[in-house]
């Protein structure tokens, strides 16, 4: 029998052993008194007054001494330590008590104090096992540092490490902080297919999936929200946002996870200008919620956000990294550029797209503090609207920080007649091979047709924006659940 086994069977026999004595080792229910965490704030208090309360939580630590004995509780709230005297509880209890283990969830009542040493600590009266843990969690010192078992894991990784559970929290602050602001600025919030007929609104590969009631109909995971929300746009709403699950079939890497959170919004008669204000309103609301002075750590690097972000043109930012004037180039004078400065390029790329590749590897590493890049080539962004001052370019900016994109705005391209030749410019570069180019929509360029009033459209990556303000370097740190590569199993059974 493998060890691992073979401790599974000794808590077994435990969980018997409690029943031997009368207990029902699952219960279905547990009245507490408080949460931990409310104990540990109310201290001062229930010490003074001996207060009576009735706990919960699992066990993280123990140490027994004779006829009594310490342990810690832990809940999402915090931890508190617990005092076992056999004198106190009777010797049935102090038994019972004896076949806890760490990992264990137990309920006590007893009354507040503090012990010798300082520690604020319930004195048990009475005591019972609310669920047995089987396996048991990592040794306390070394605690789950694989960061593959951890993911993989999760739950353990949840136990065990206290900040990785603020992480989750801080990210639900955040979300909550972005919709806030969000309706306080009058935008409501909807909801929009996740399968679709056909897939847009962004450059992505789709996955890919079939509907049996309508006869085995070829469906796709979306890979944005945005010609959804822009139907909504021609319906009469003026301001619309849906925080959304997307899922893009592409590698995984510090920044990608094949499913993601994005928030997007579009608001009526705003442009890209506006969105560029709504987005430095969103950051910097969320910024005062971590910082007293503007400013966050990132790594190595102190961002500062108390002056908002710079703005930079994108091809005058590459001209900046890379010393070359892009704009007159040719498609194929582009990619020669892109073998010289070494960037990987292949023969399906479009100018747009082999400008984004030098754009990816050469610039965006030095973008560390906040910068708008604005005003890209019109091949790159066949949903927005043309610049007004440059034909060539589009109304649109990506906030970066740290060095990654945490957003994409545009001011939106509302003529049919445009849009049309834009996909079907994308067209040309799906058959040339290309296939993260986009489908040509005939549905969306209908309902541009009814009509679409100048829209400012704006996504943001959840994942990143966590990422960014909780010091993480991985989106896998961000995500309760990120995609992983099946598990490895061994000797025919599950694998541990």
């Amino acid at each position: 029998m493998d060890p691992q086994h073979r401790l599974i069977q000794e808590r077994v026999a435990k969980i018997d052993k409690w029943e031997e004595m009368g207990d029902r080792p699952y219960p279905t229910s547990f009245e507490r008194s408080h949460e931990l965490g409310a104990v540990v704030a109310e201290g001062e208090r229930m010490e003074a007054e001996n207060s009576e309360v009735k706990l919960s939580g699992r066990m993280v630590s123990k140490r027994r001494h004779g006829k009594m004995g310490f342990a810690h509780l832990d809940d999402q709230s915090g931890q508190l330590q617990i005092w076992v005297r056999k004198d106190v509880v009777g010797e049935d209890a102090y038994e019972k008590f004896k076949l806890l283990e760490v990992g264990d969830f137990c309920g006590v009542e007893g009354k507040m104090m503090r012990t010798k040493t300082g520690e604020l600590t319930c004195e048990v009266t009475a005591i019972e096992l609310l669920s047995k843990s089987l396996r048991p969690l990592p040794e306390k010192w070394h605690g789950l540092t694989d960061p593959e078992t951890r993911y993989r894991q999760r739950y353990v990784d949840l136990i065990m490490n206290r900040d990785v559970r603020e992480t989750f929290e801080k990210r639900a602050r955040i979300i909550q902080v972005l919709r806030d602001q969000l309706i306080e600025e009058g935008f409501l919030e909807v909801e929009t297919p996740v399968l679709q007929p056909i897939y847009g609104g962004a450059t992505a590969r789709p996955f890919t999936t079939f509907h049996n009631a309508l006869g085995g109909a070829q469906l796709y995971l979306r890979i944005a929200d945005e010609l959804y929300l822009k139907r909504l746009m021609v319906g009469g709403y003026d301001k619309v946002f849906e925080i959304a699950k997307n899922f893009r079939n592409e590698g995984m890497d510090r920044t990608h996870n094949p499913e993601f959170t994005m928030m997007e919004c579009y608001a009526a008669y705003w442009d890209y200008e506006d969105m560029m204000a709504l987005v430095d309103r969103i950051v910097r609301r969320i910024v005062d919620e971590i910082s007293d002075d503007g400013k966050i750590q990132y790594g190595e690097h102190t961002i500062d956000f108390s002056h908002g972000f710079r703005r930079a043109g994108f091809l005058d930012l590459l001209k900046e990294h890379t010393g070359i004037d892009y704009r007159p180039l040719g498609r194929d004078e582009v990619e020669a550029k892109a073998k010289e400065l070494g960037v990987e390029v292949d023969e399906t790329m479009g100018k747009g797209k082999l400008l984004d590749e030098i754009f990816s590897e050469k610039v965006e590493p030095h973008l560390i503090q906040p910068t708008f890049v604005c005003d890209h080539p019109v091949e790159l962004s066949p949903l927005a609207k043309r610049h007004r001052d440059d034909p060539e370019l589009v109304e649109r900016f990506e906030p970066f920080v740290a060095g990654f994109e945490i957003g994409n705005s545009f001011s939106e391209l509302n003529d049919p007649r445009d849009q049309r030749a834009r996909f079907e410019e994308q067209v040309r570069l799906r058959e040339a091979g290309d296939d993260e180019a986009q489908q040509l929509d005939e549905d969306f360029l209908r309902a541009l047709e009814y009509g679409m009033p100048p829209t400012g459209g704006l996504g943001m990556g959840i994942d990143r924006l966590v990422m960014l303000f909780t010091d993480q370097h991985s989106i896998r740190d961000v995500l309760l659940f990120p995609q992983l590569r099946p598990e490895v199993k061994s000797g025919g059974g599950d694998a541990d």
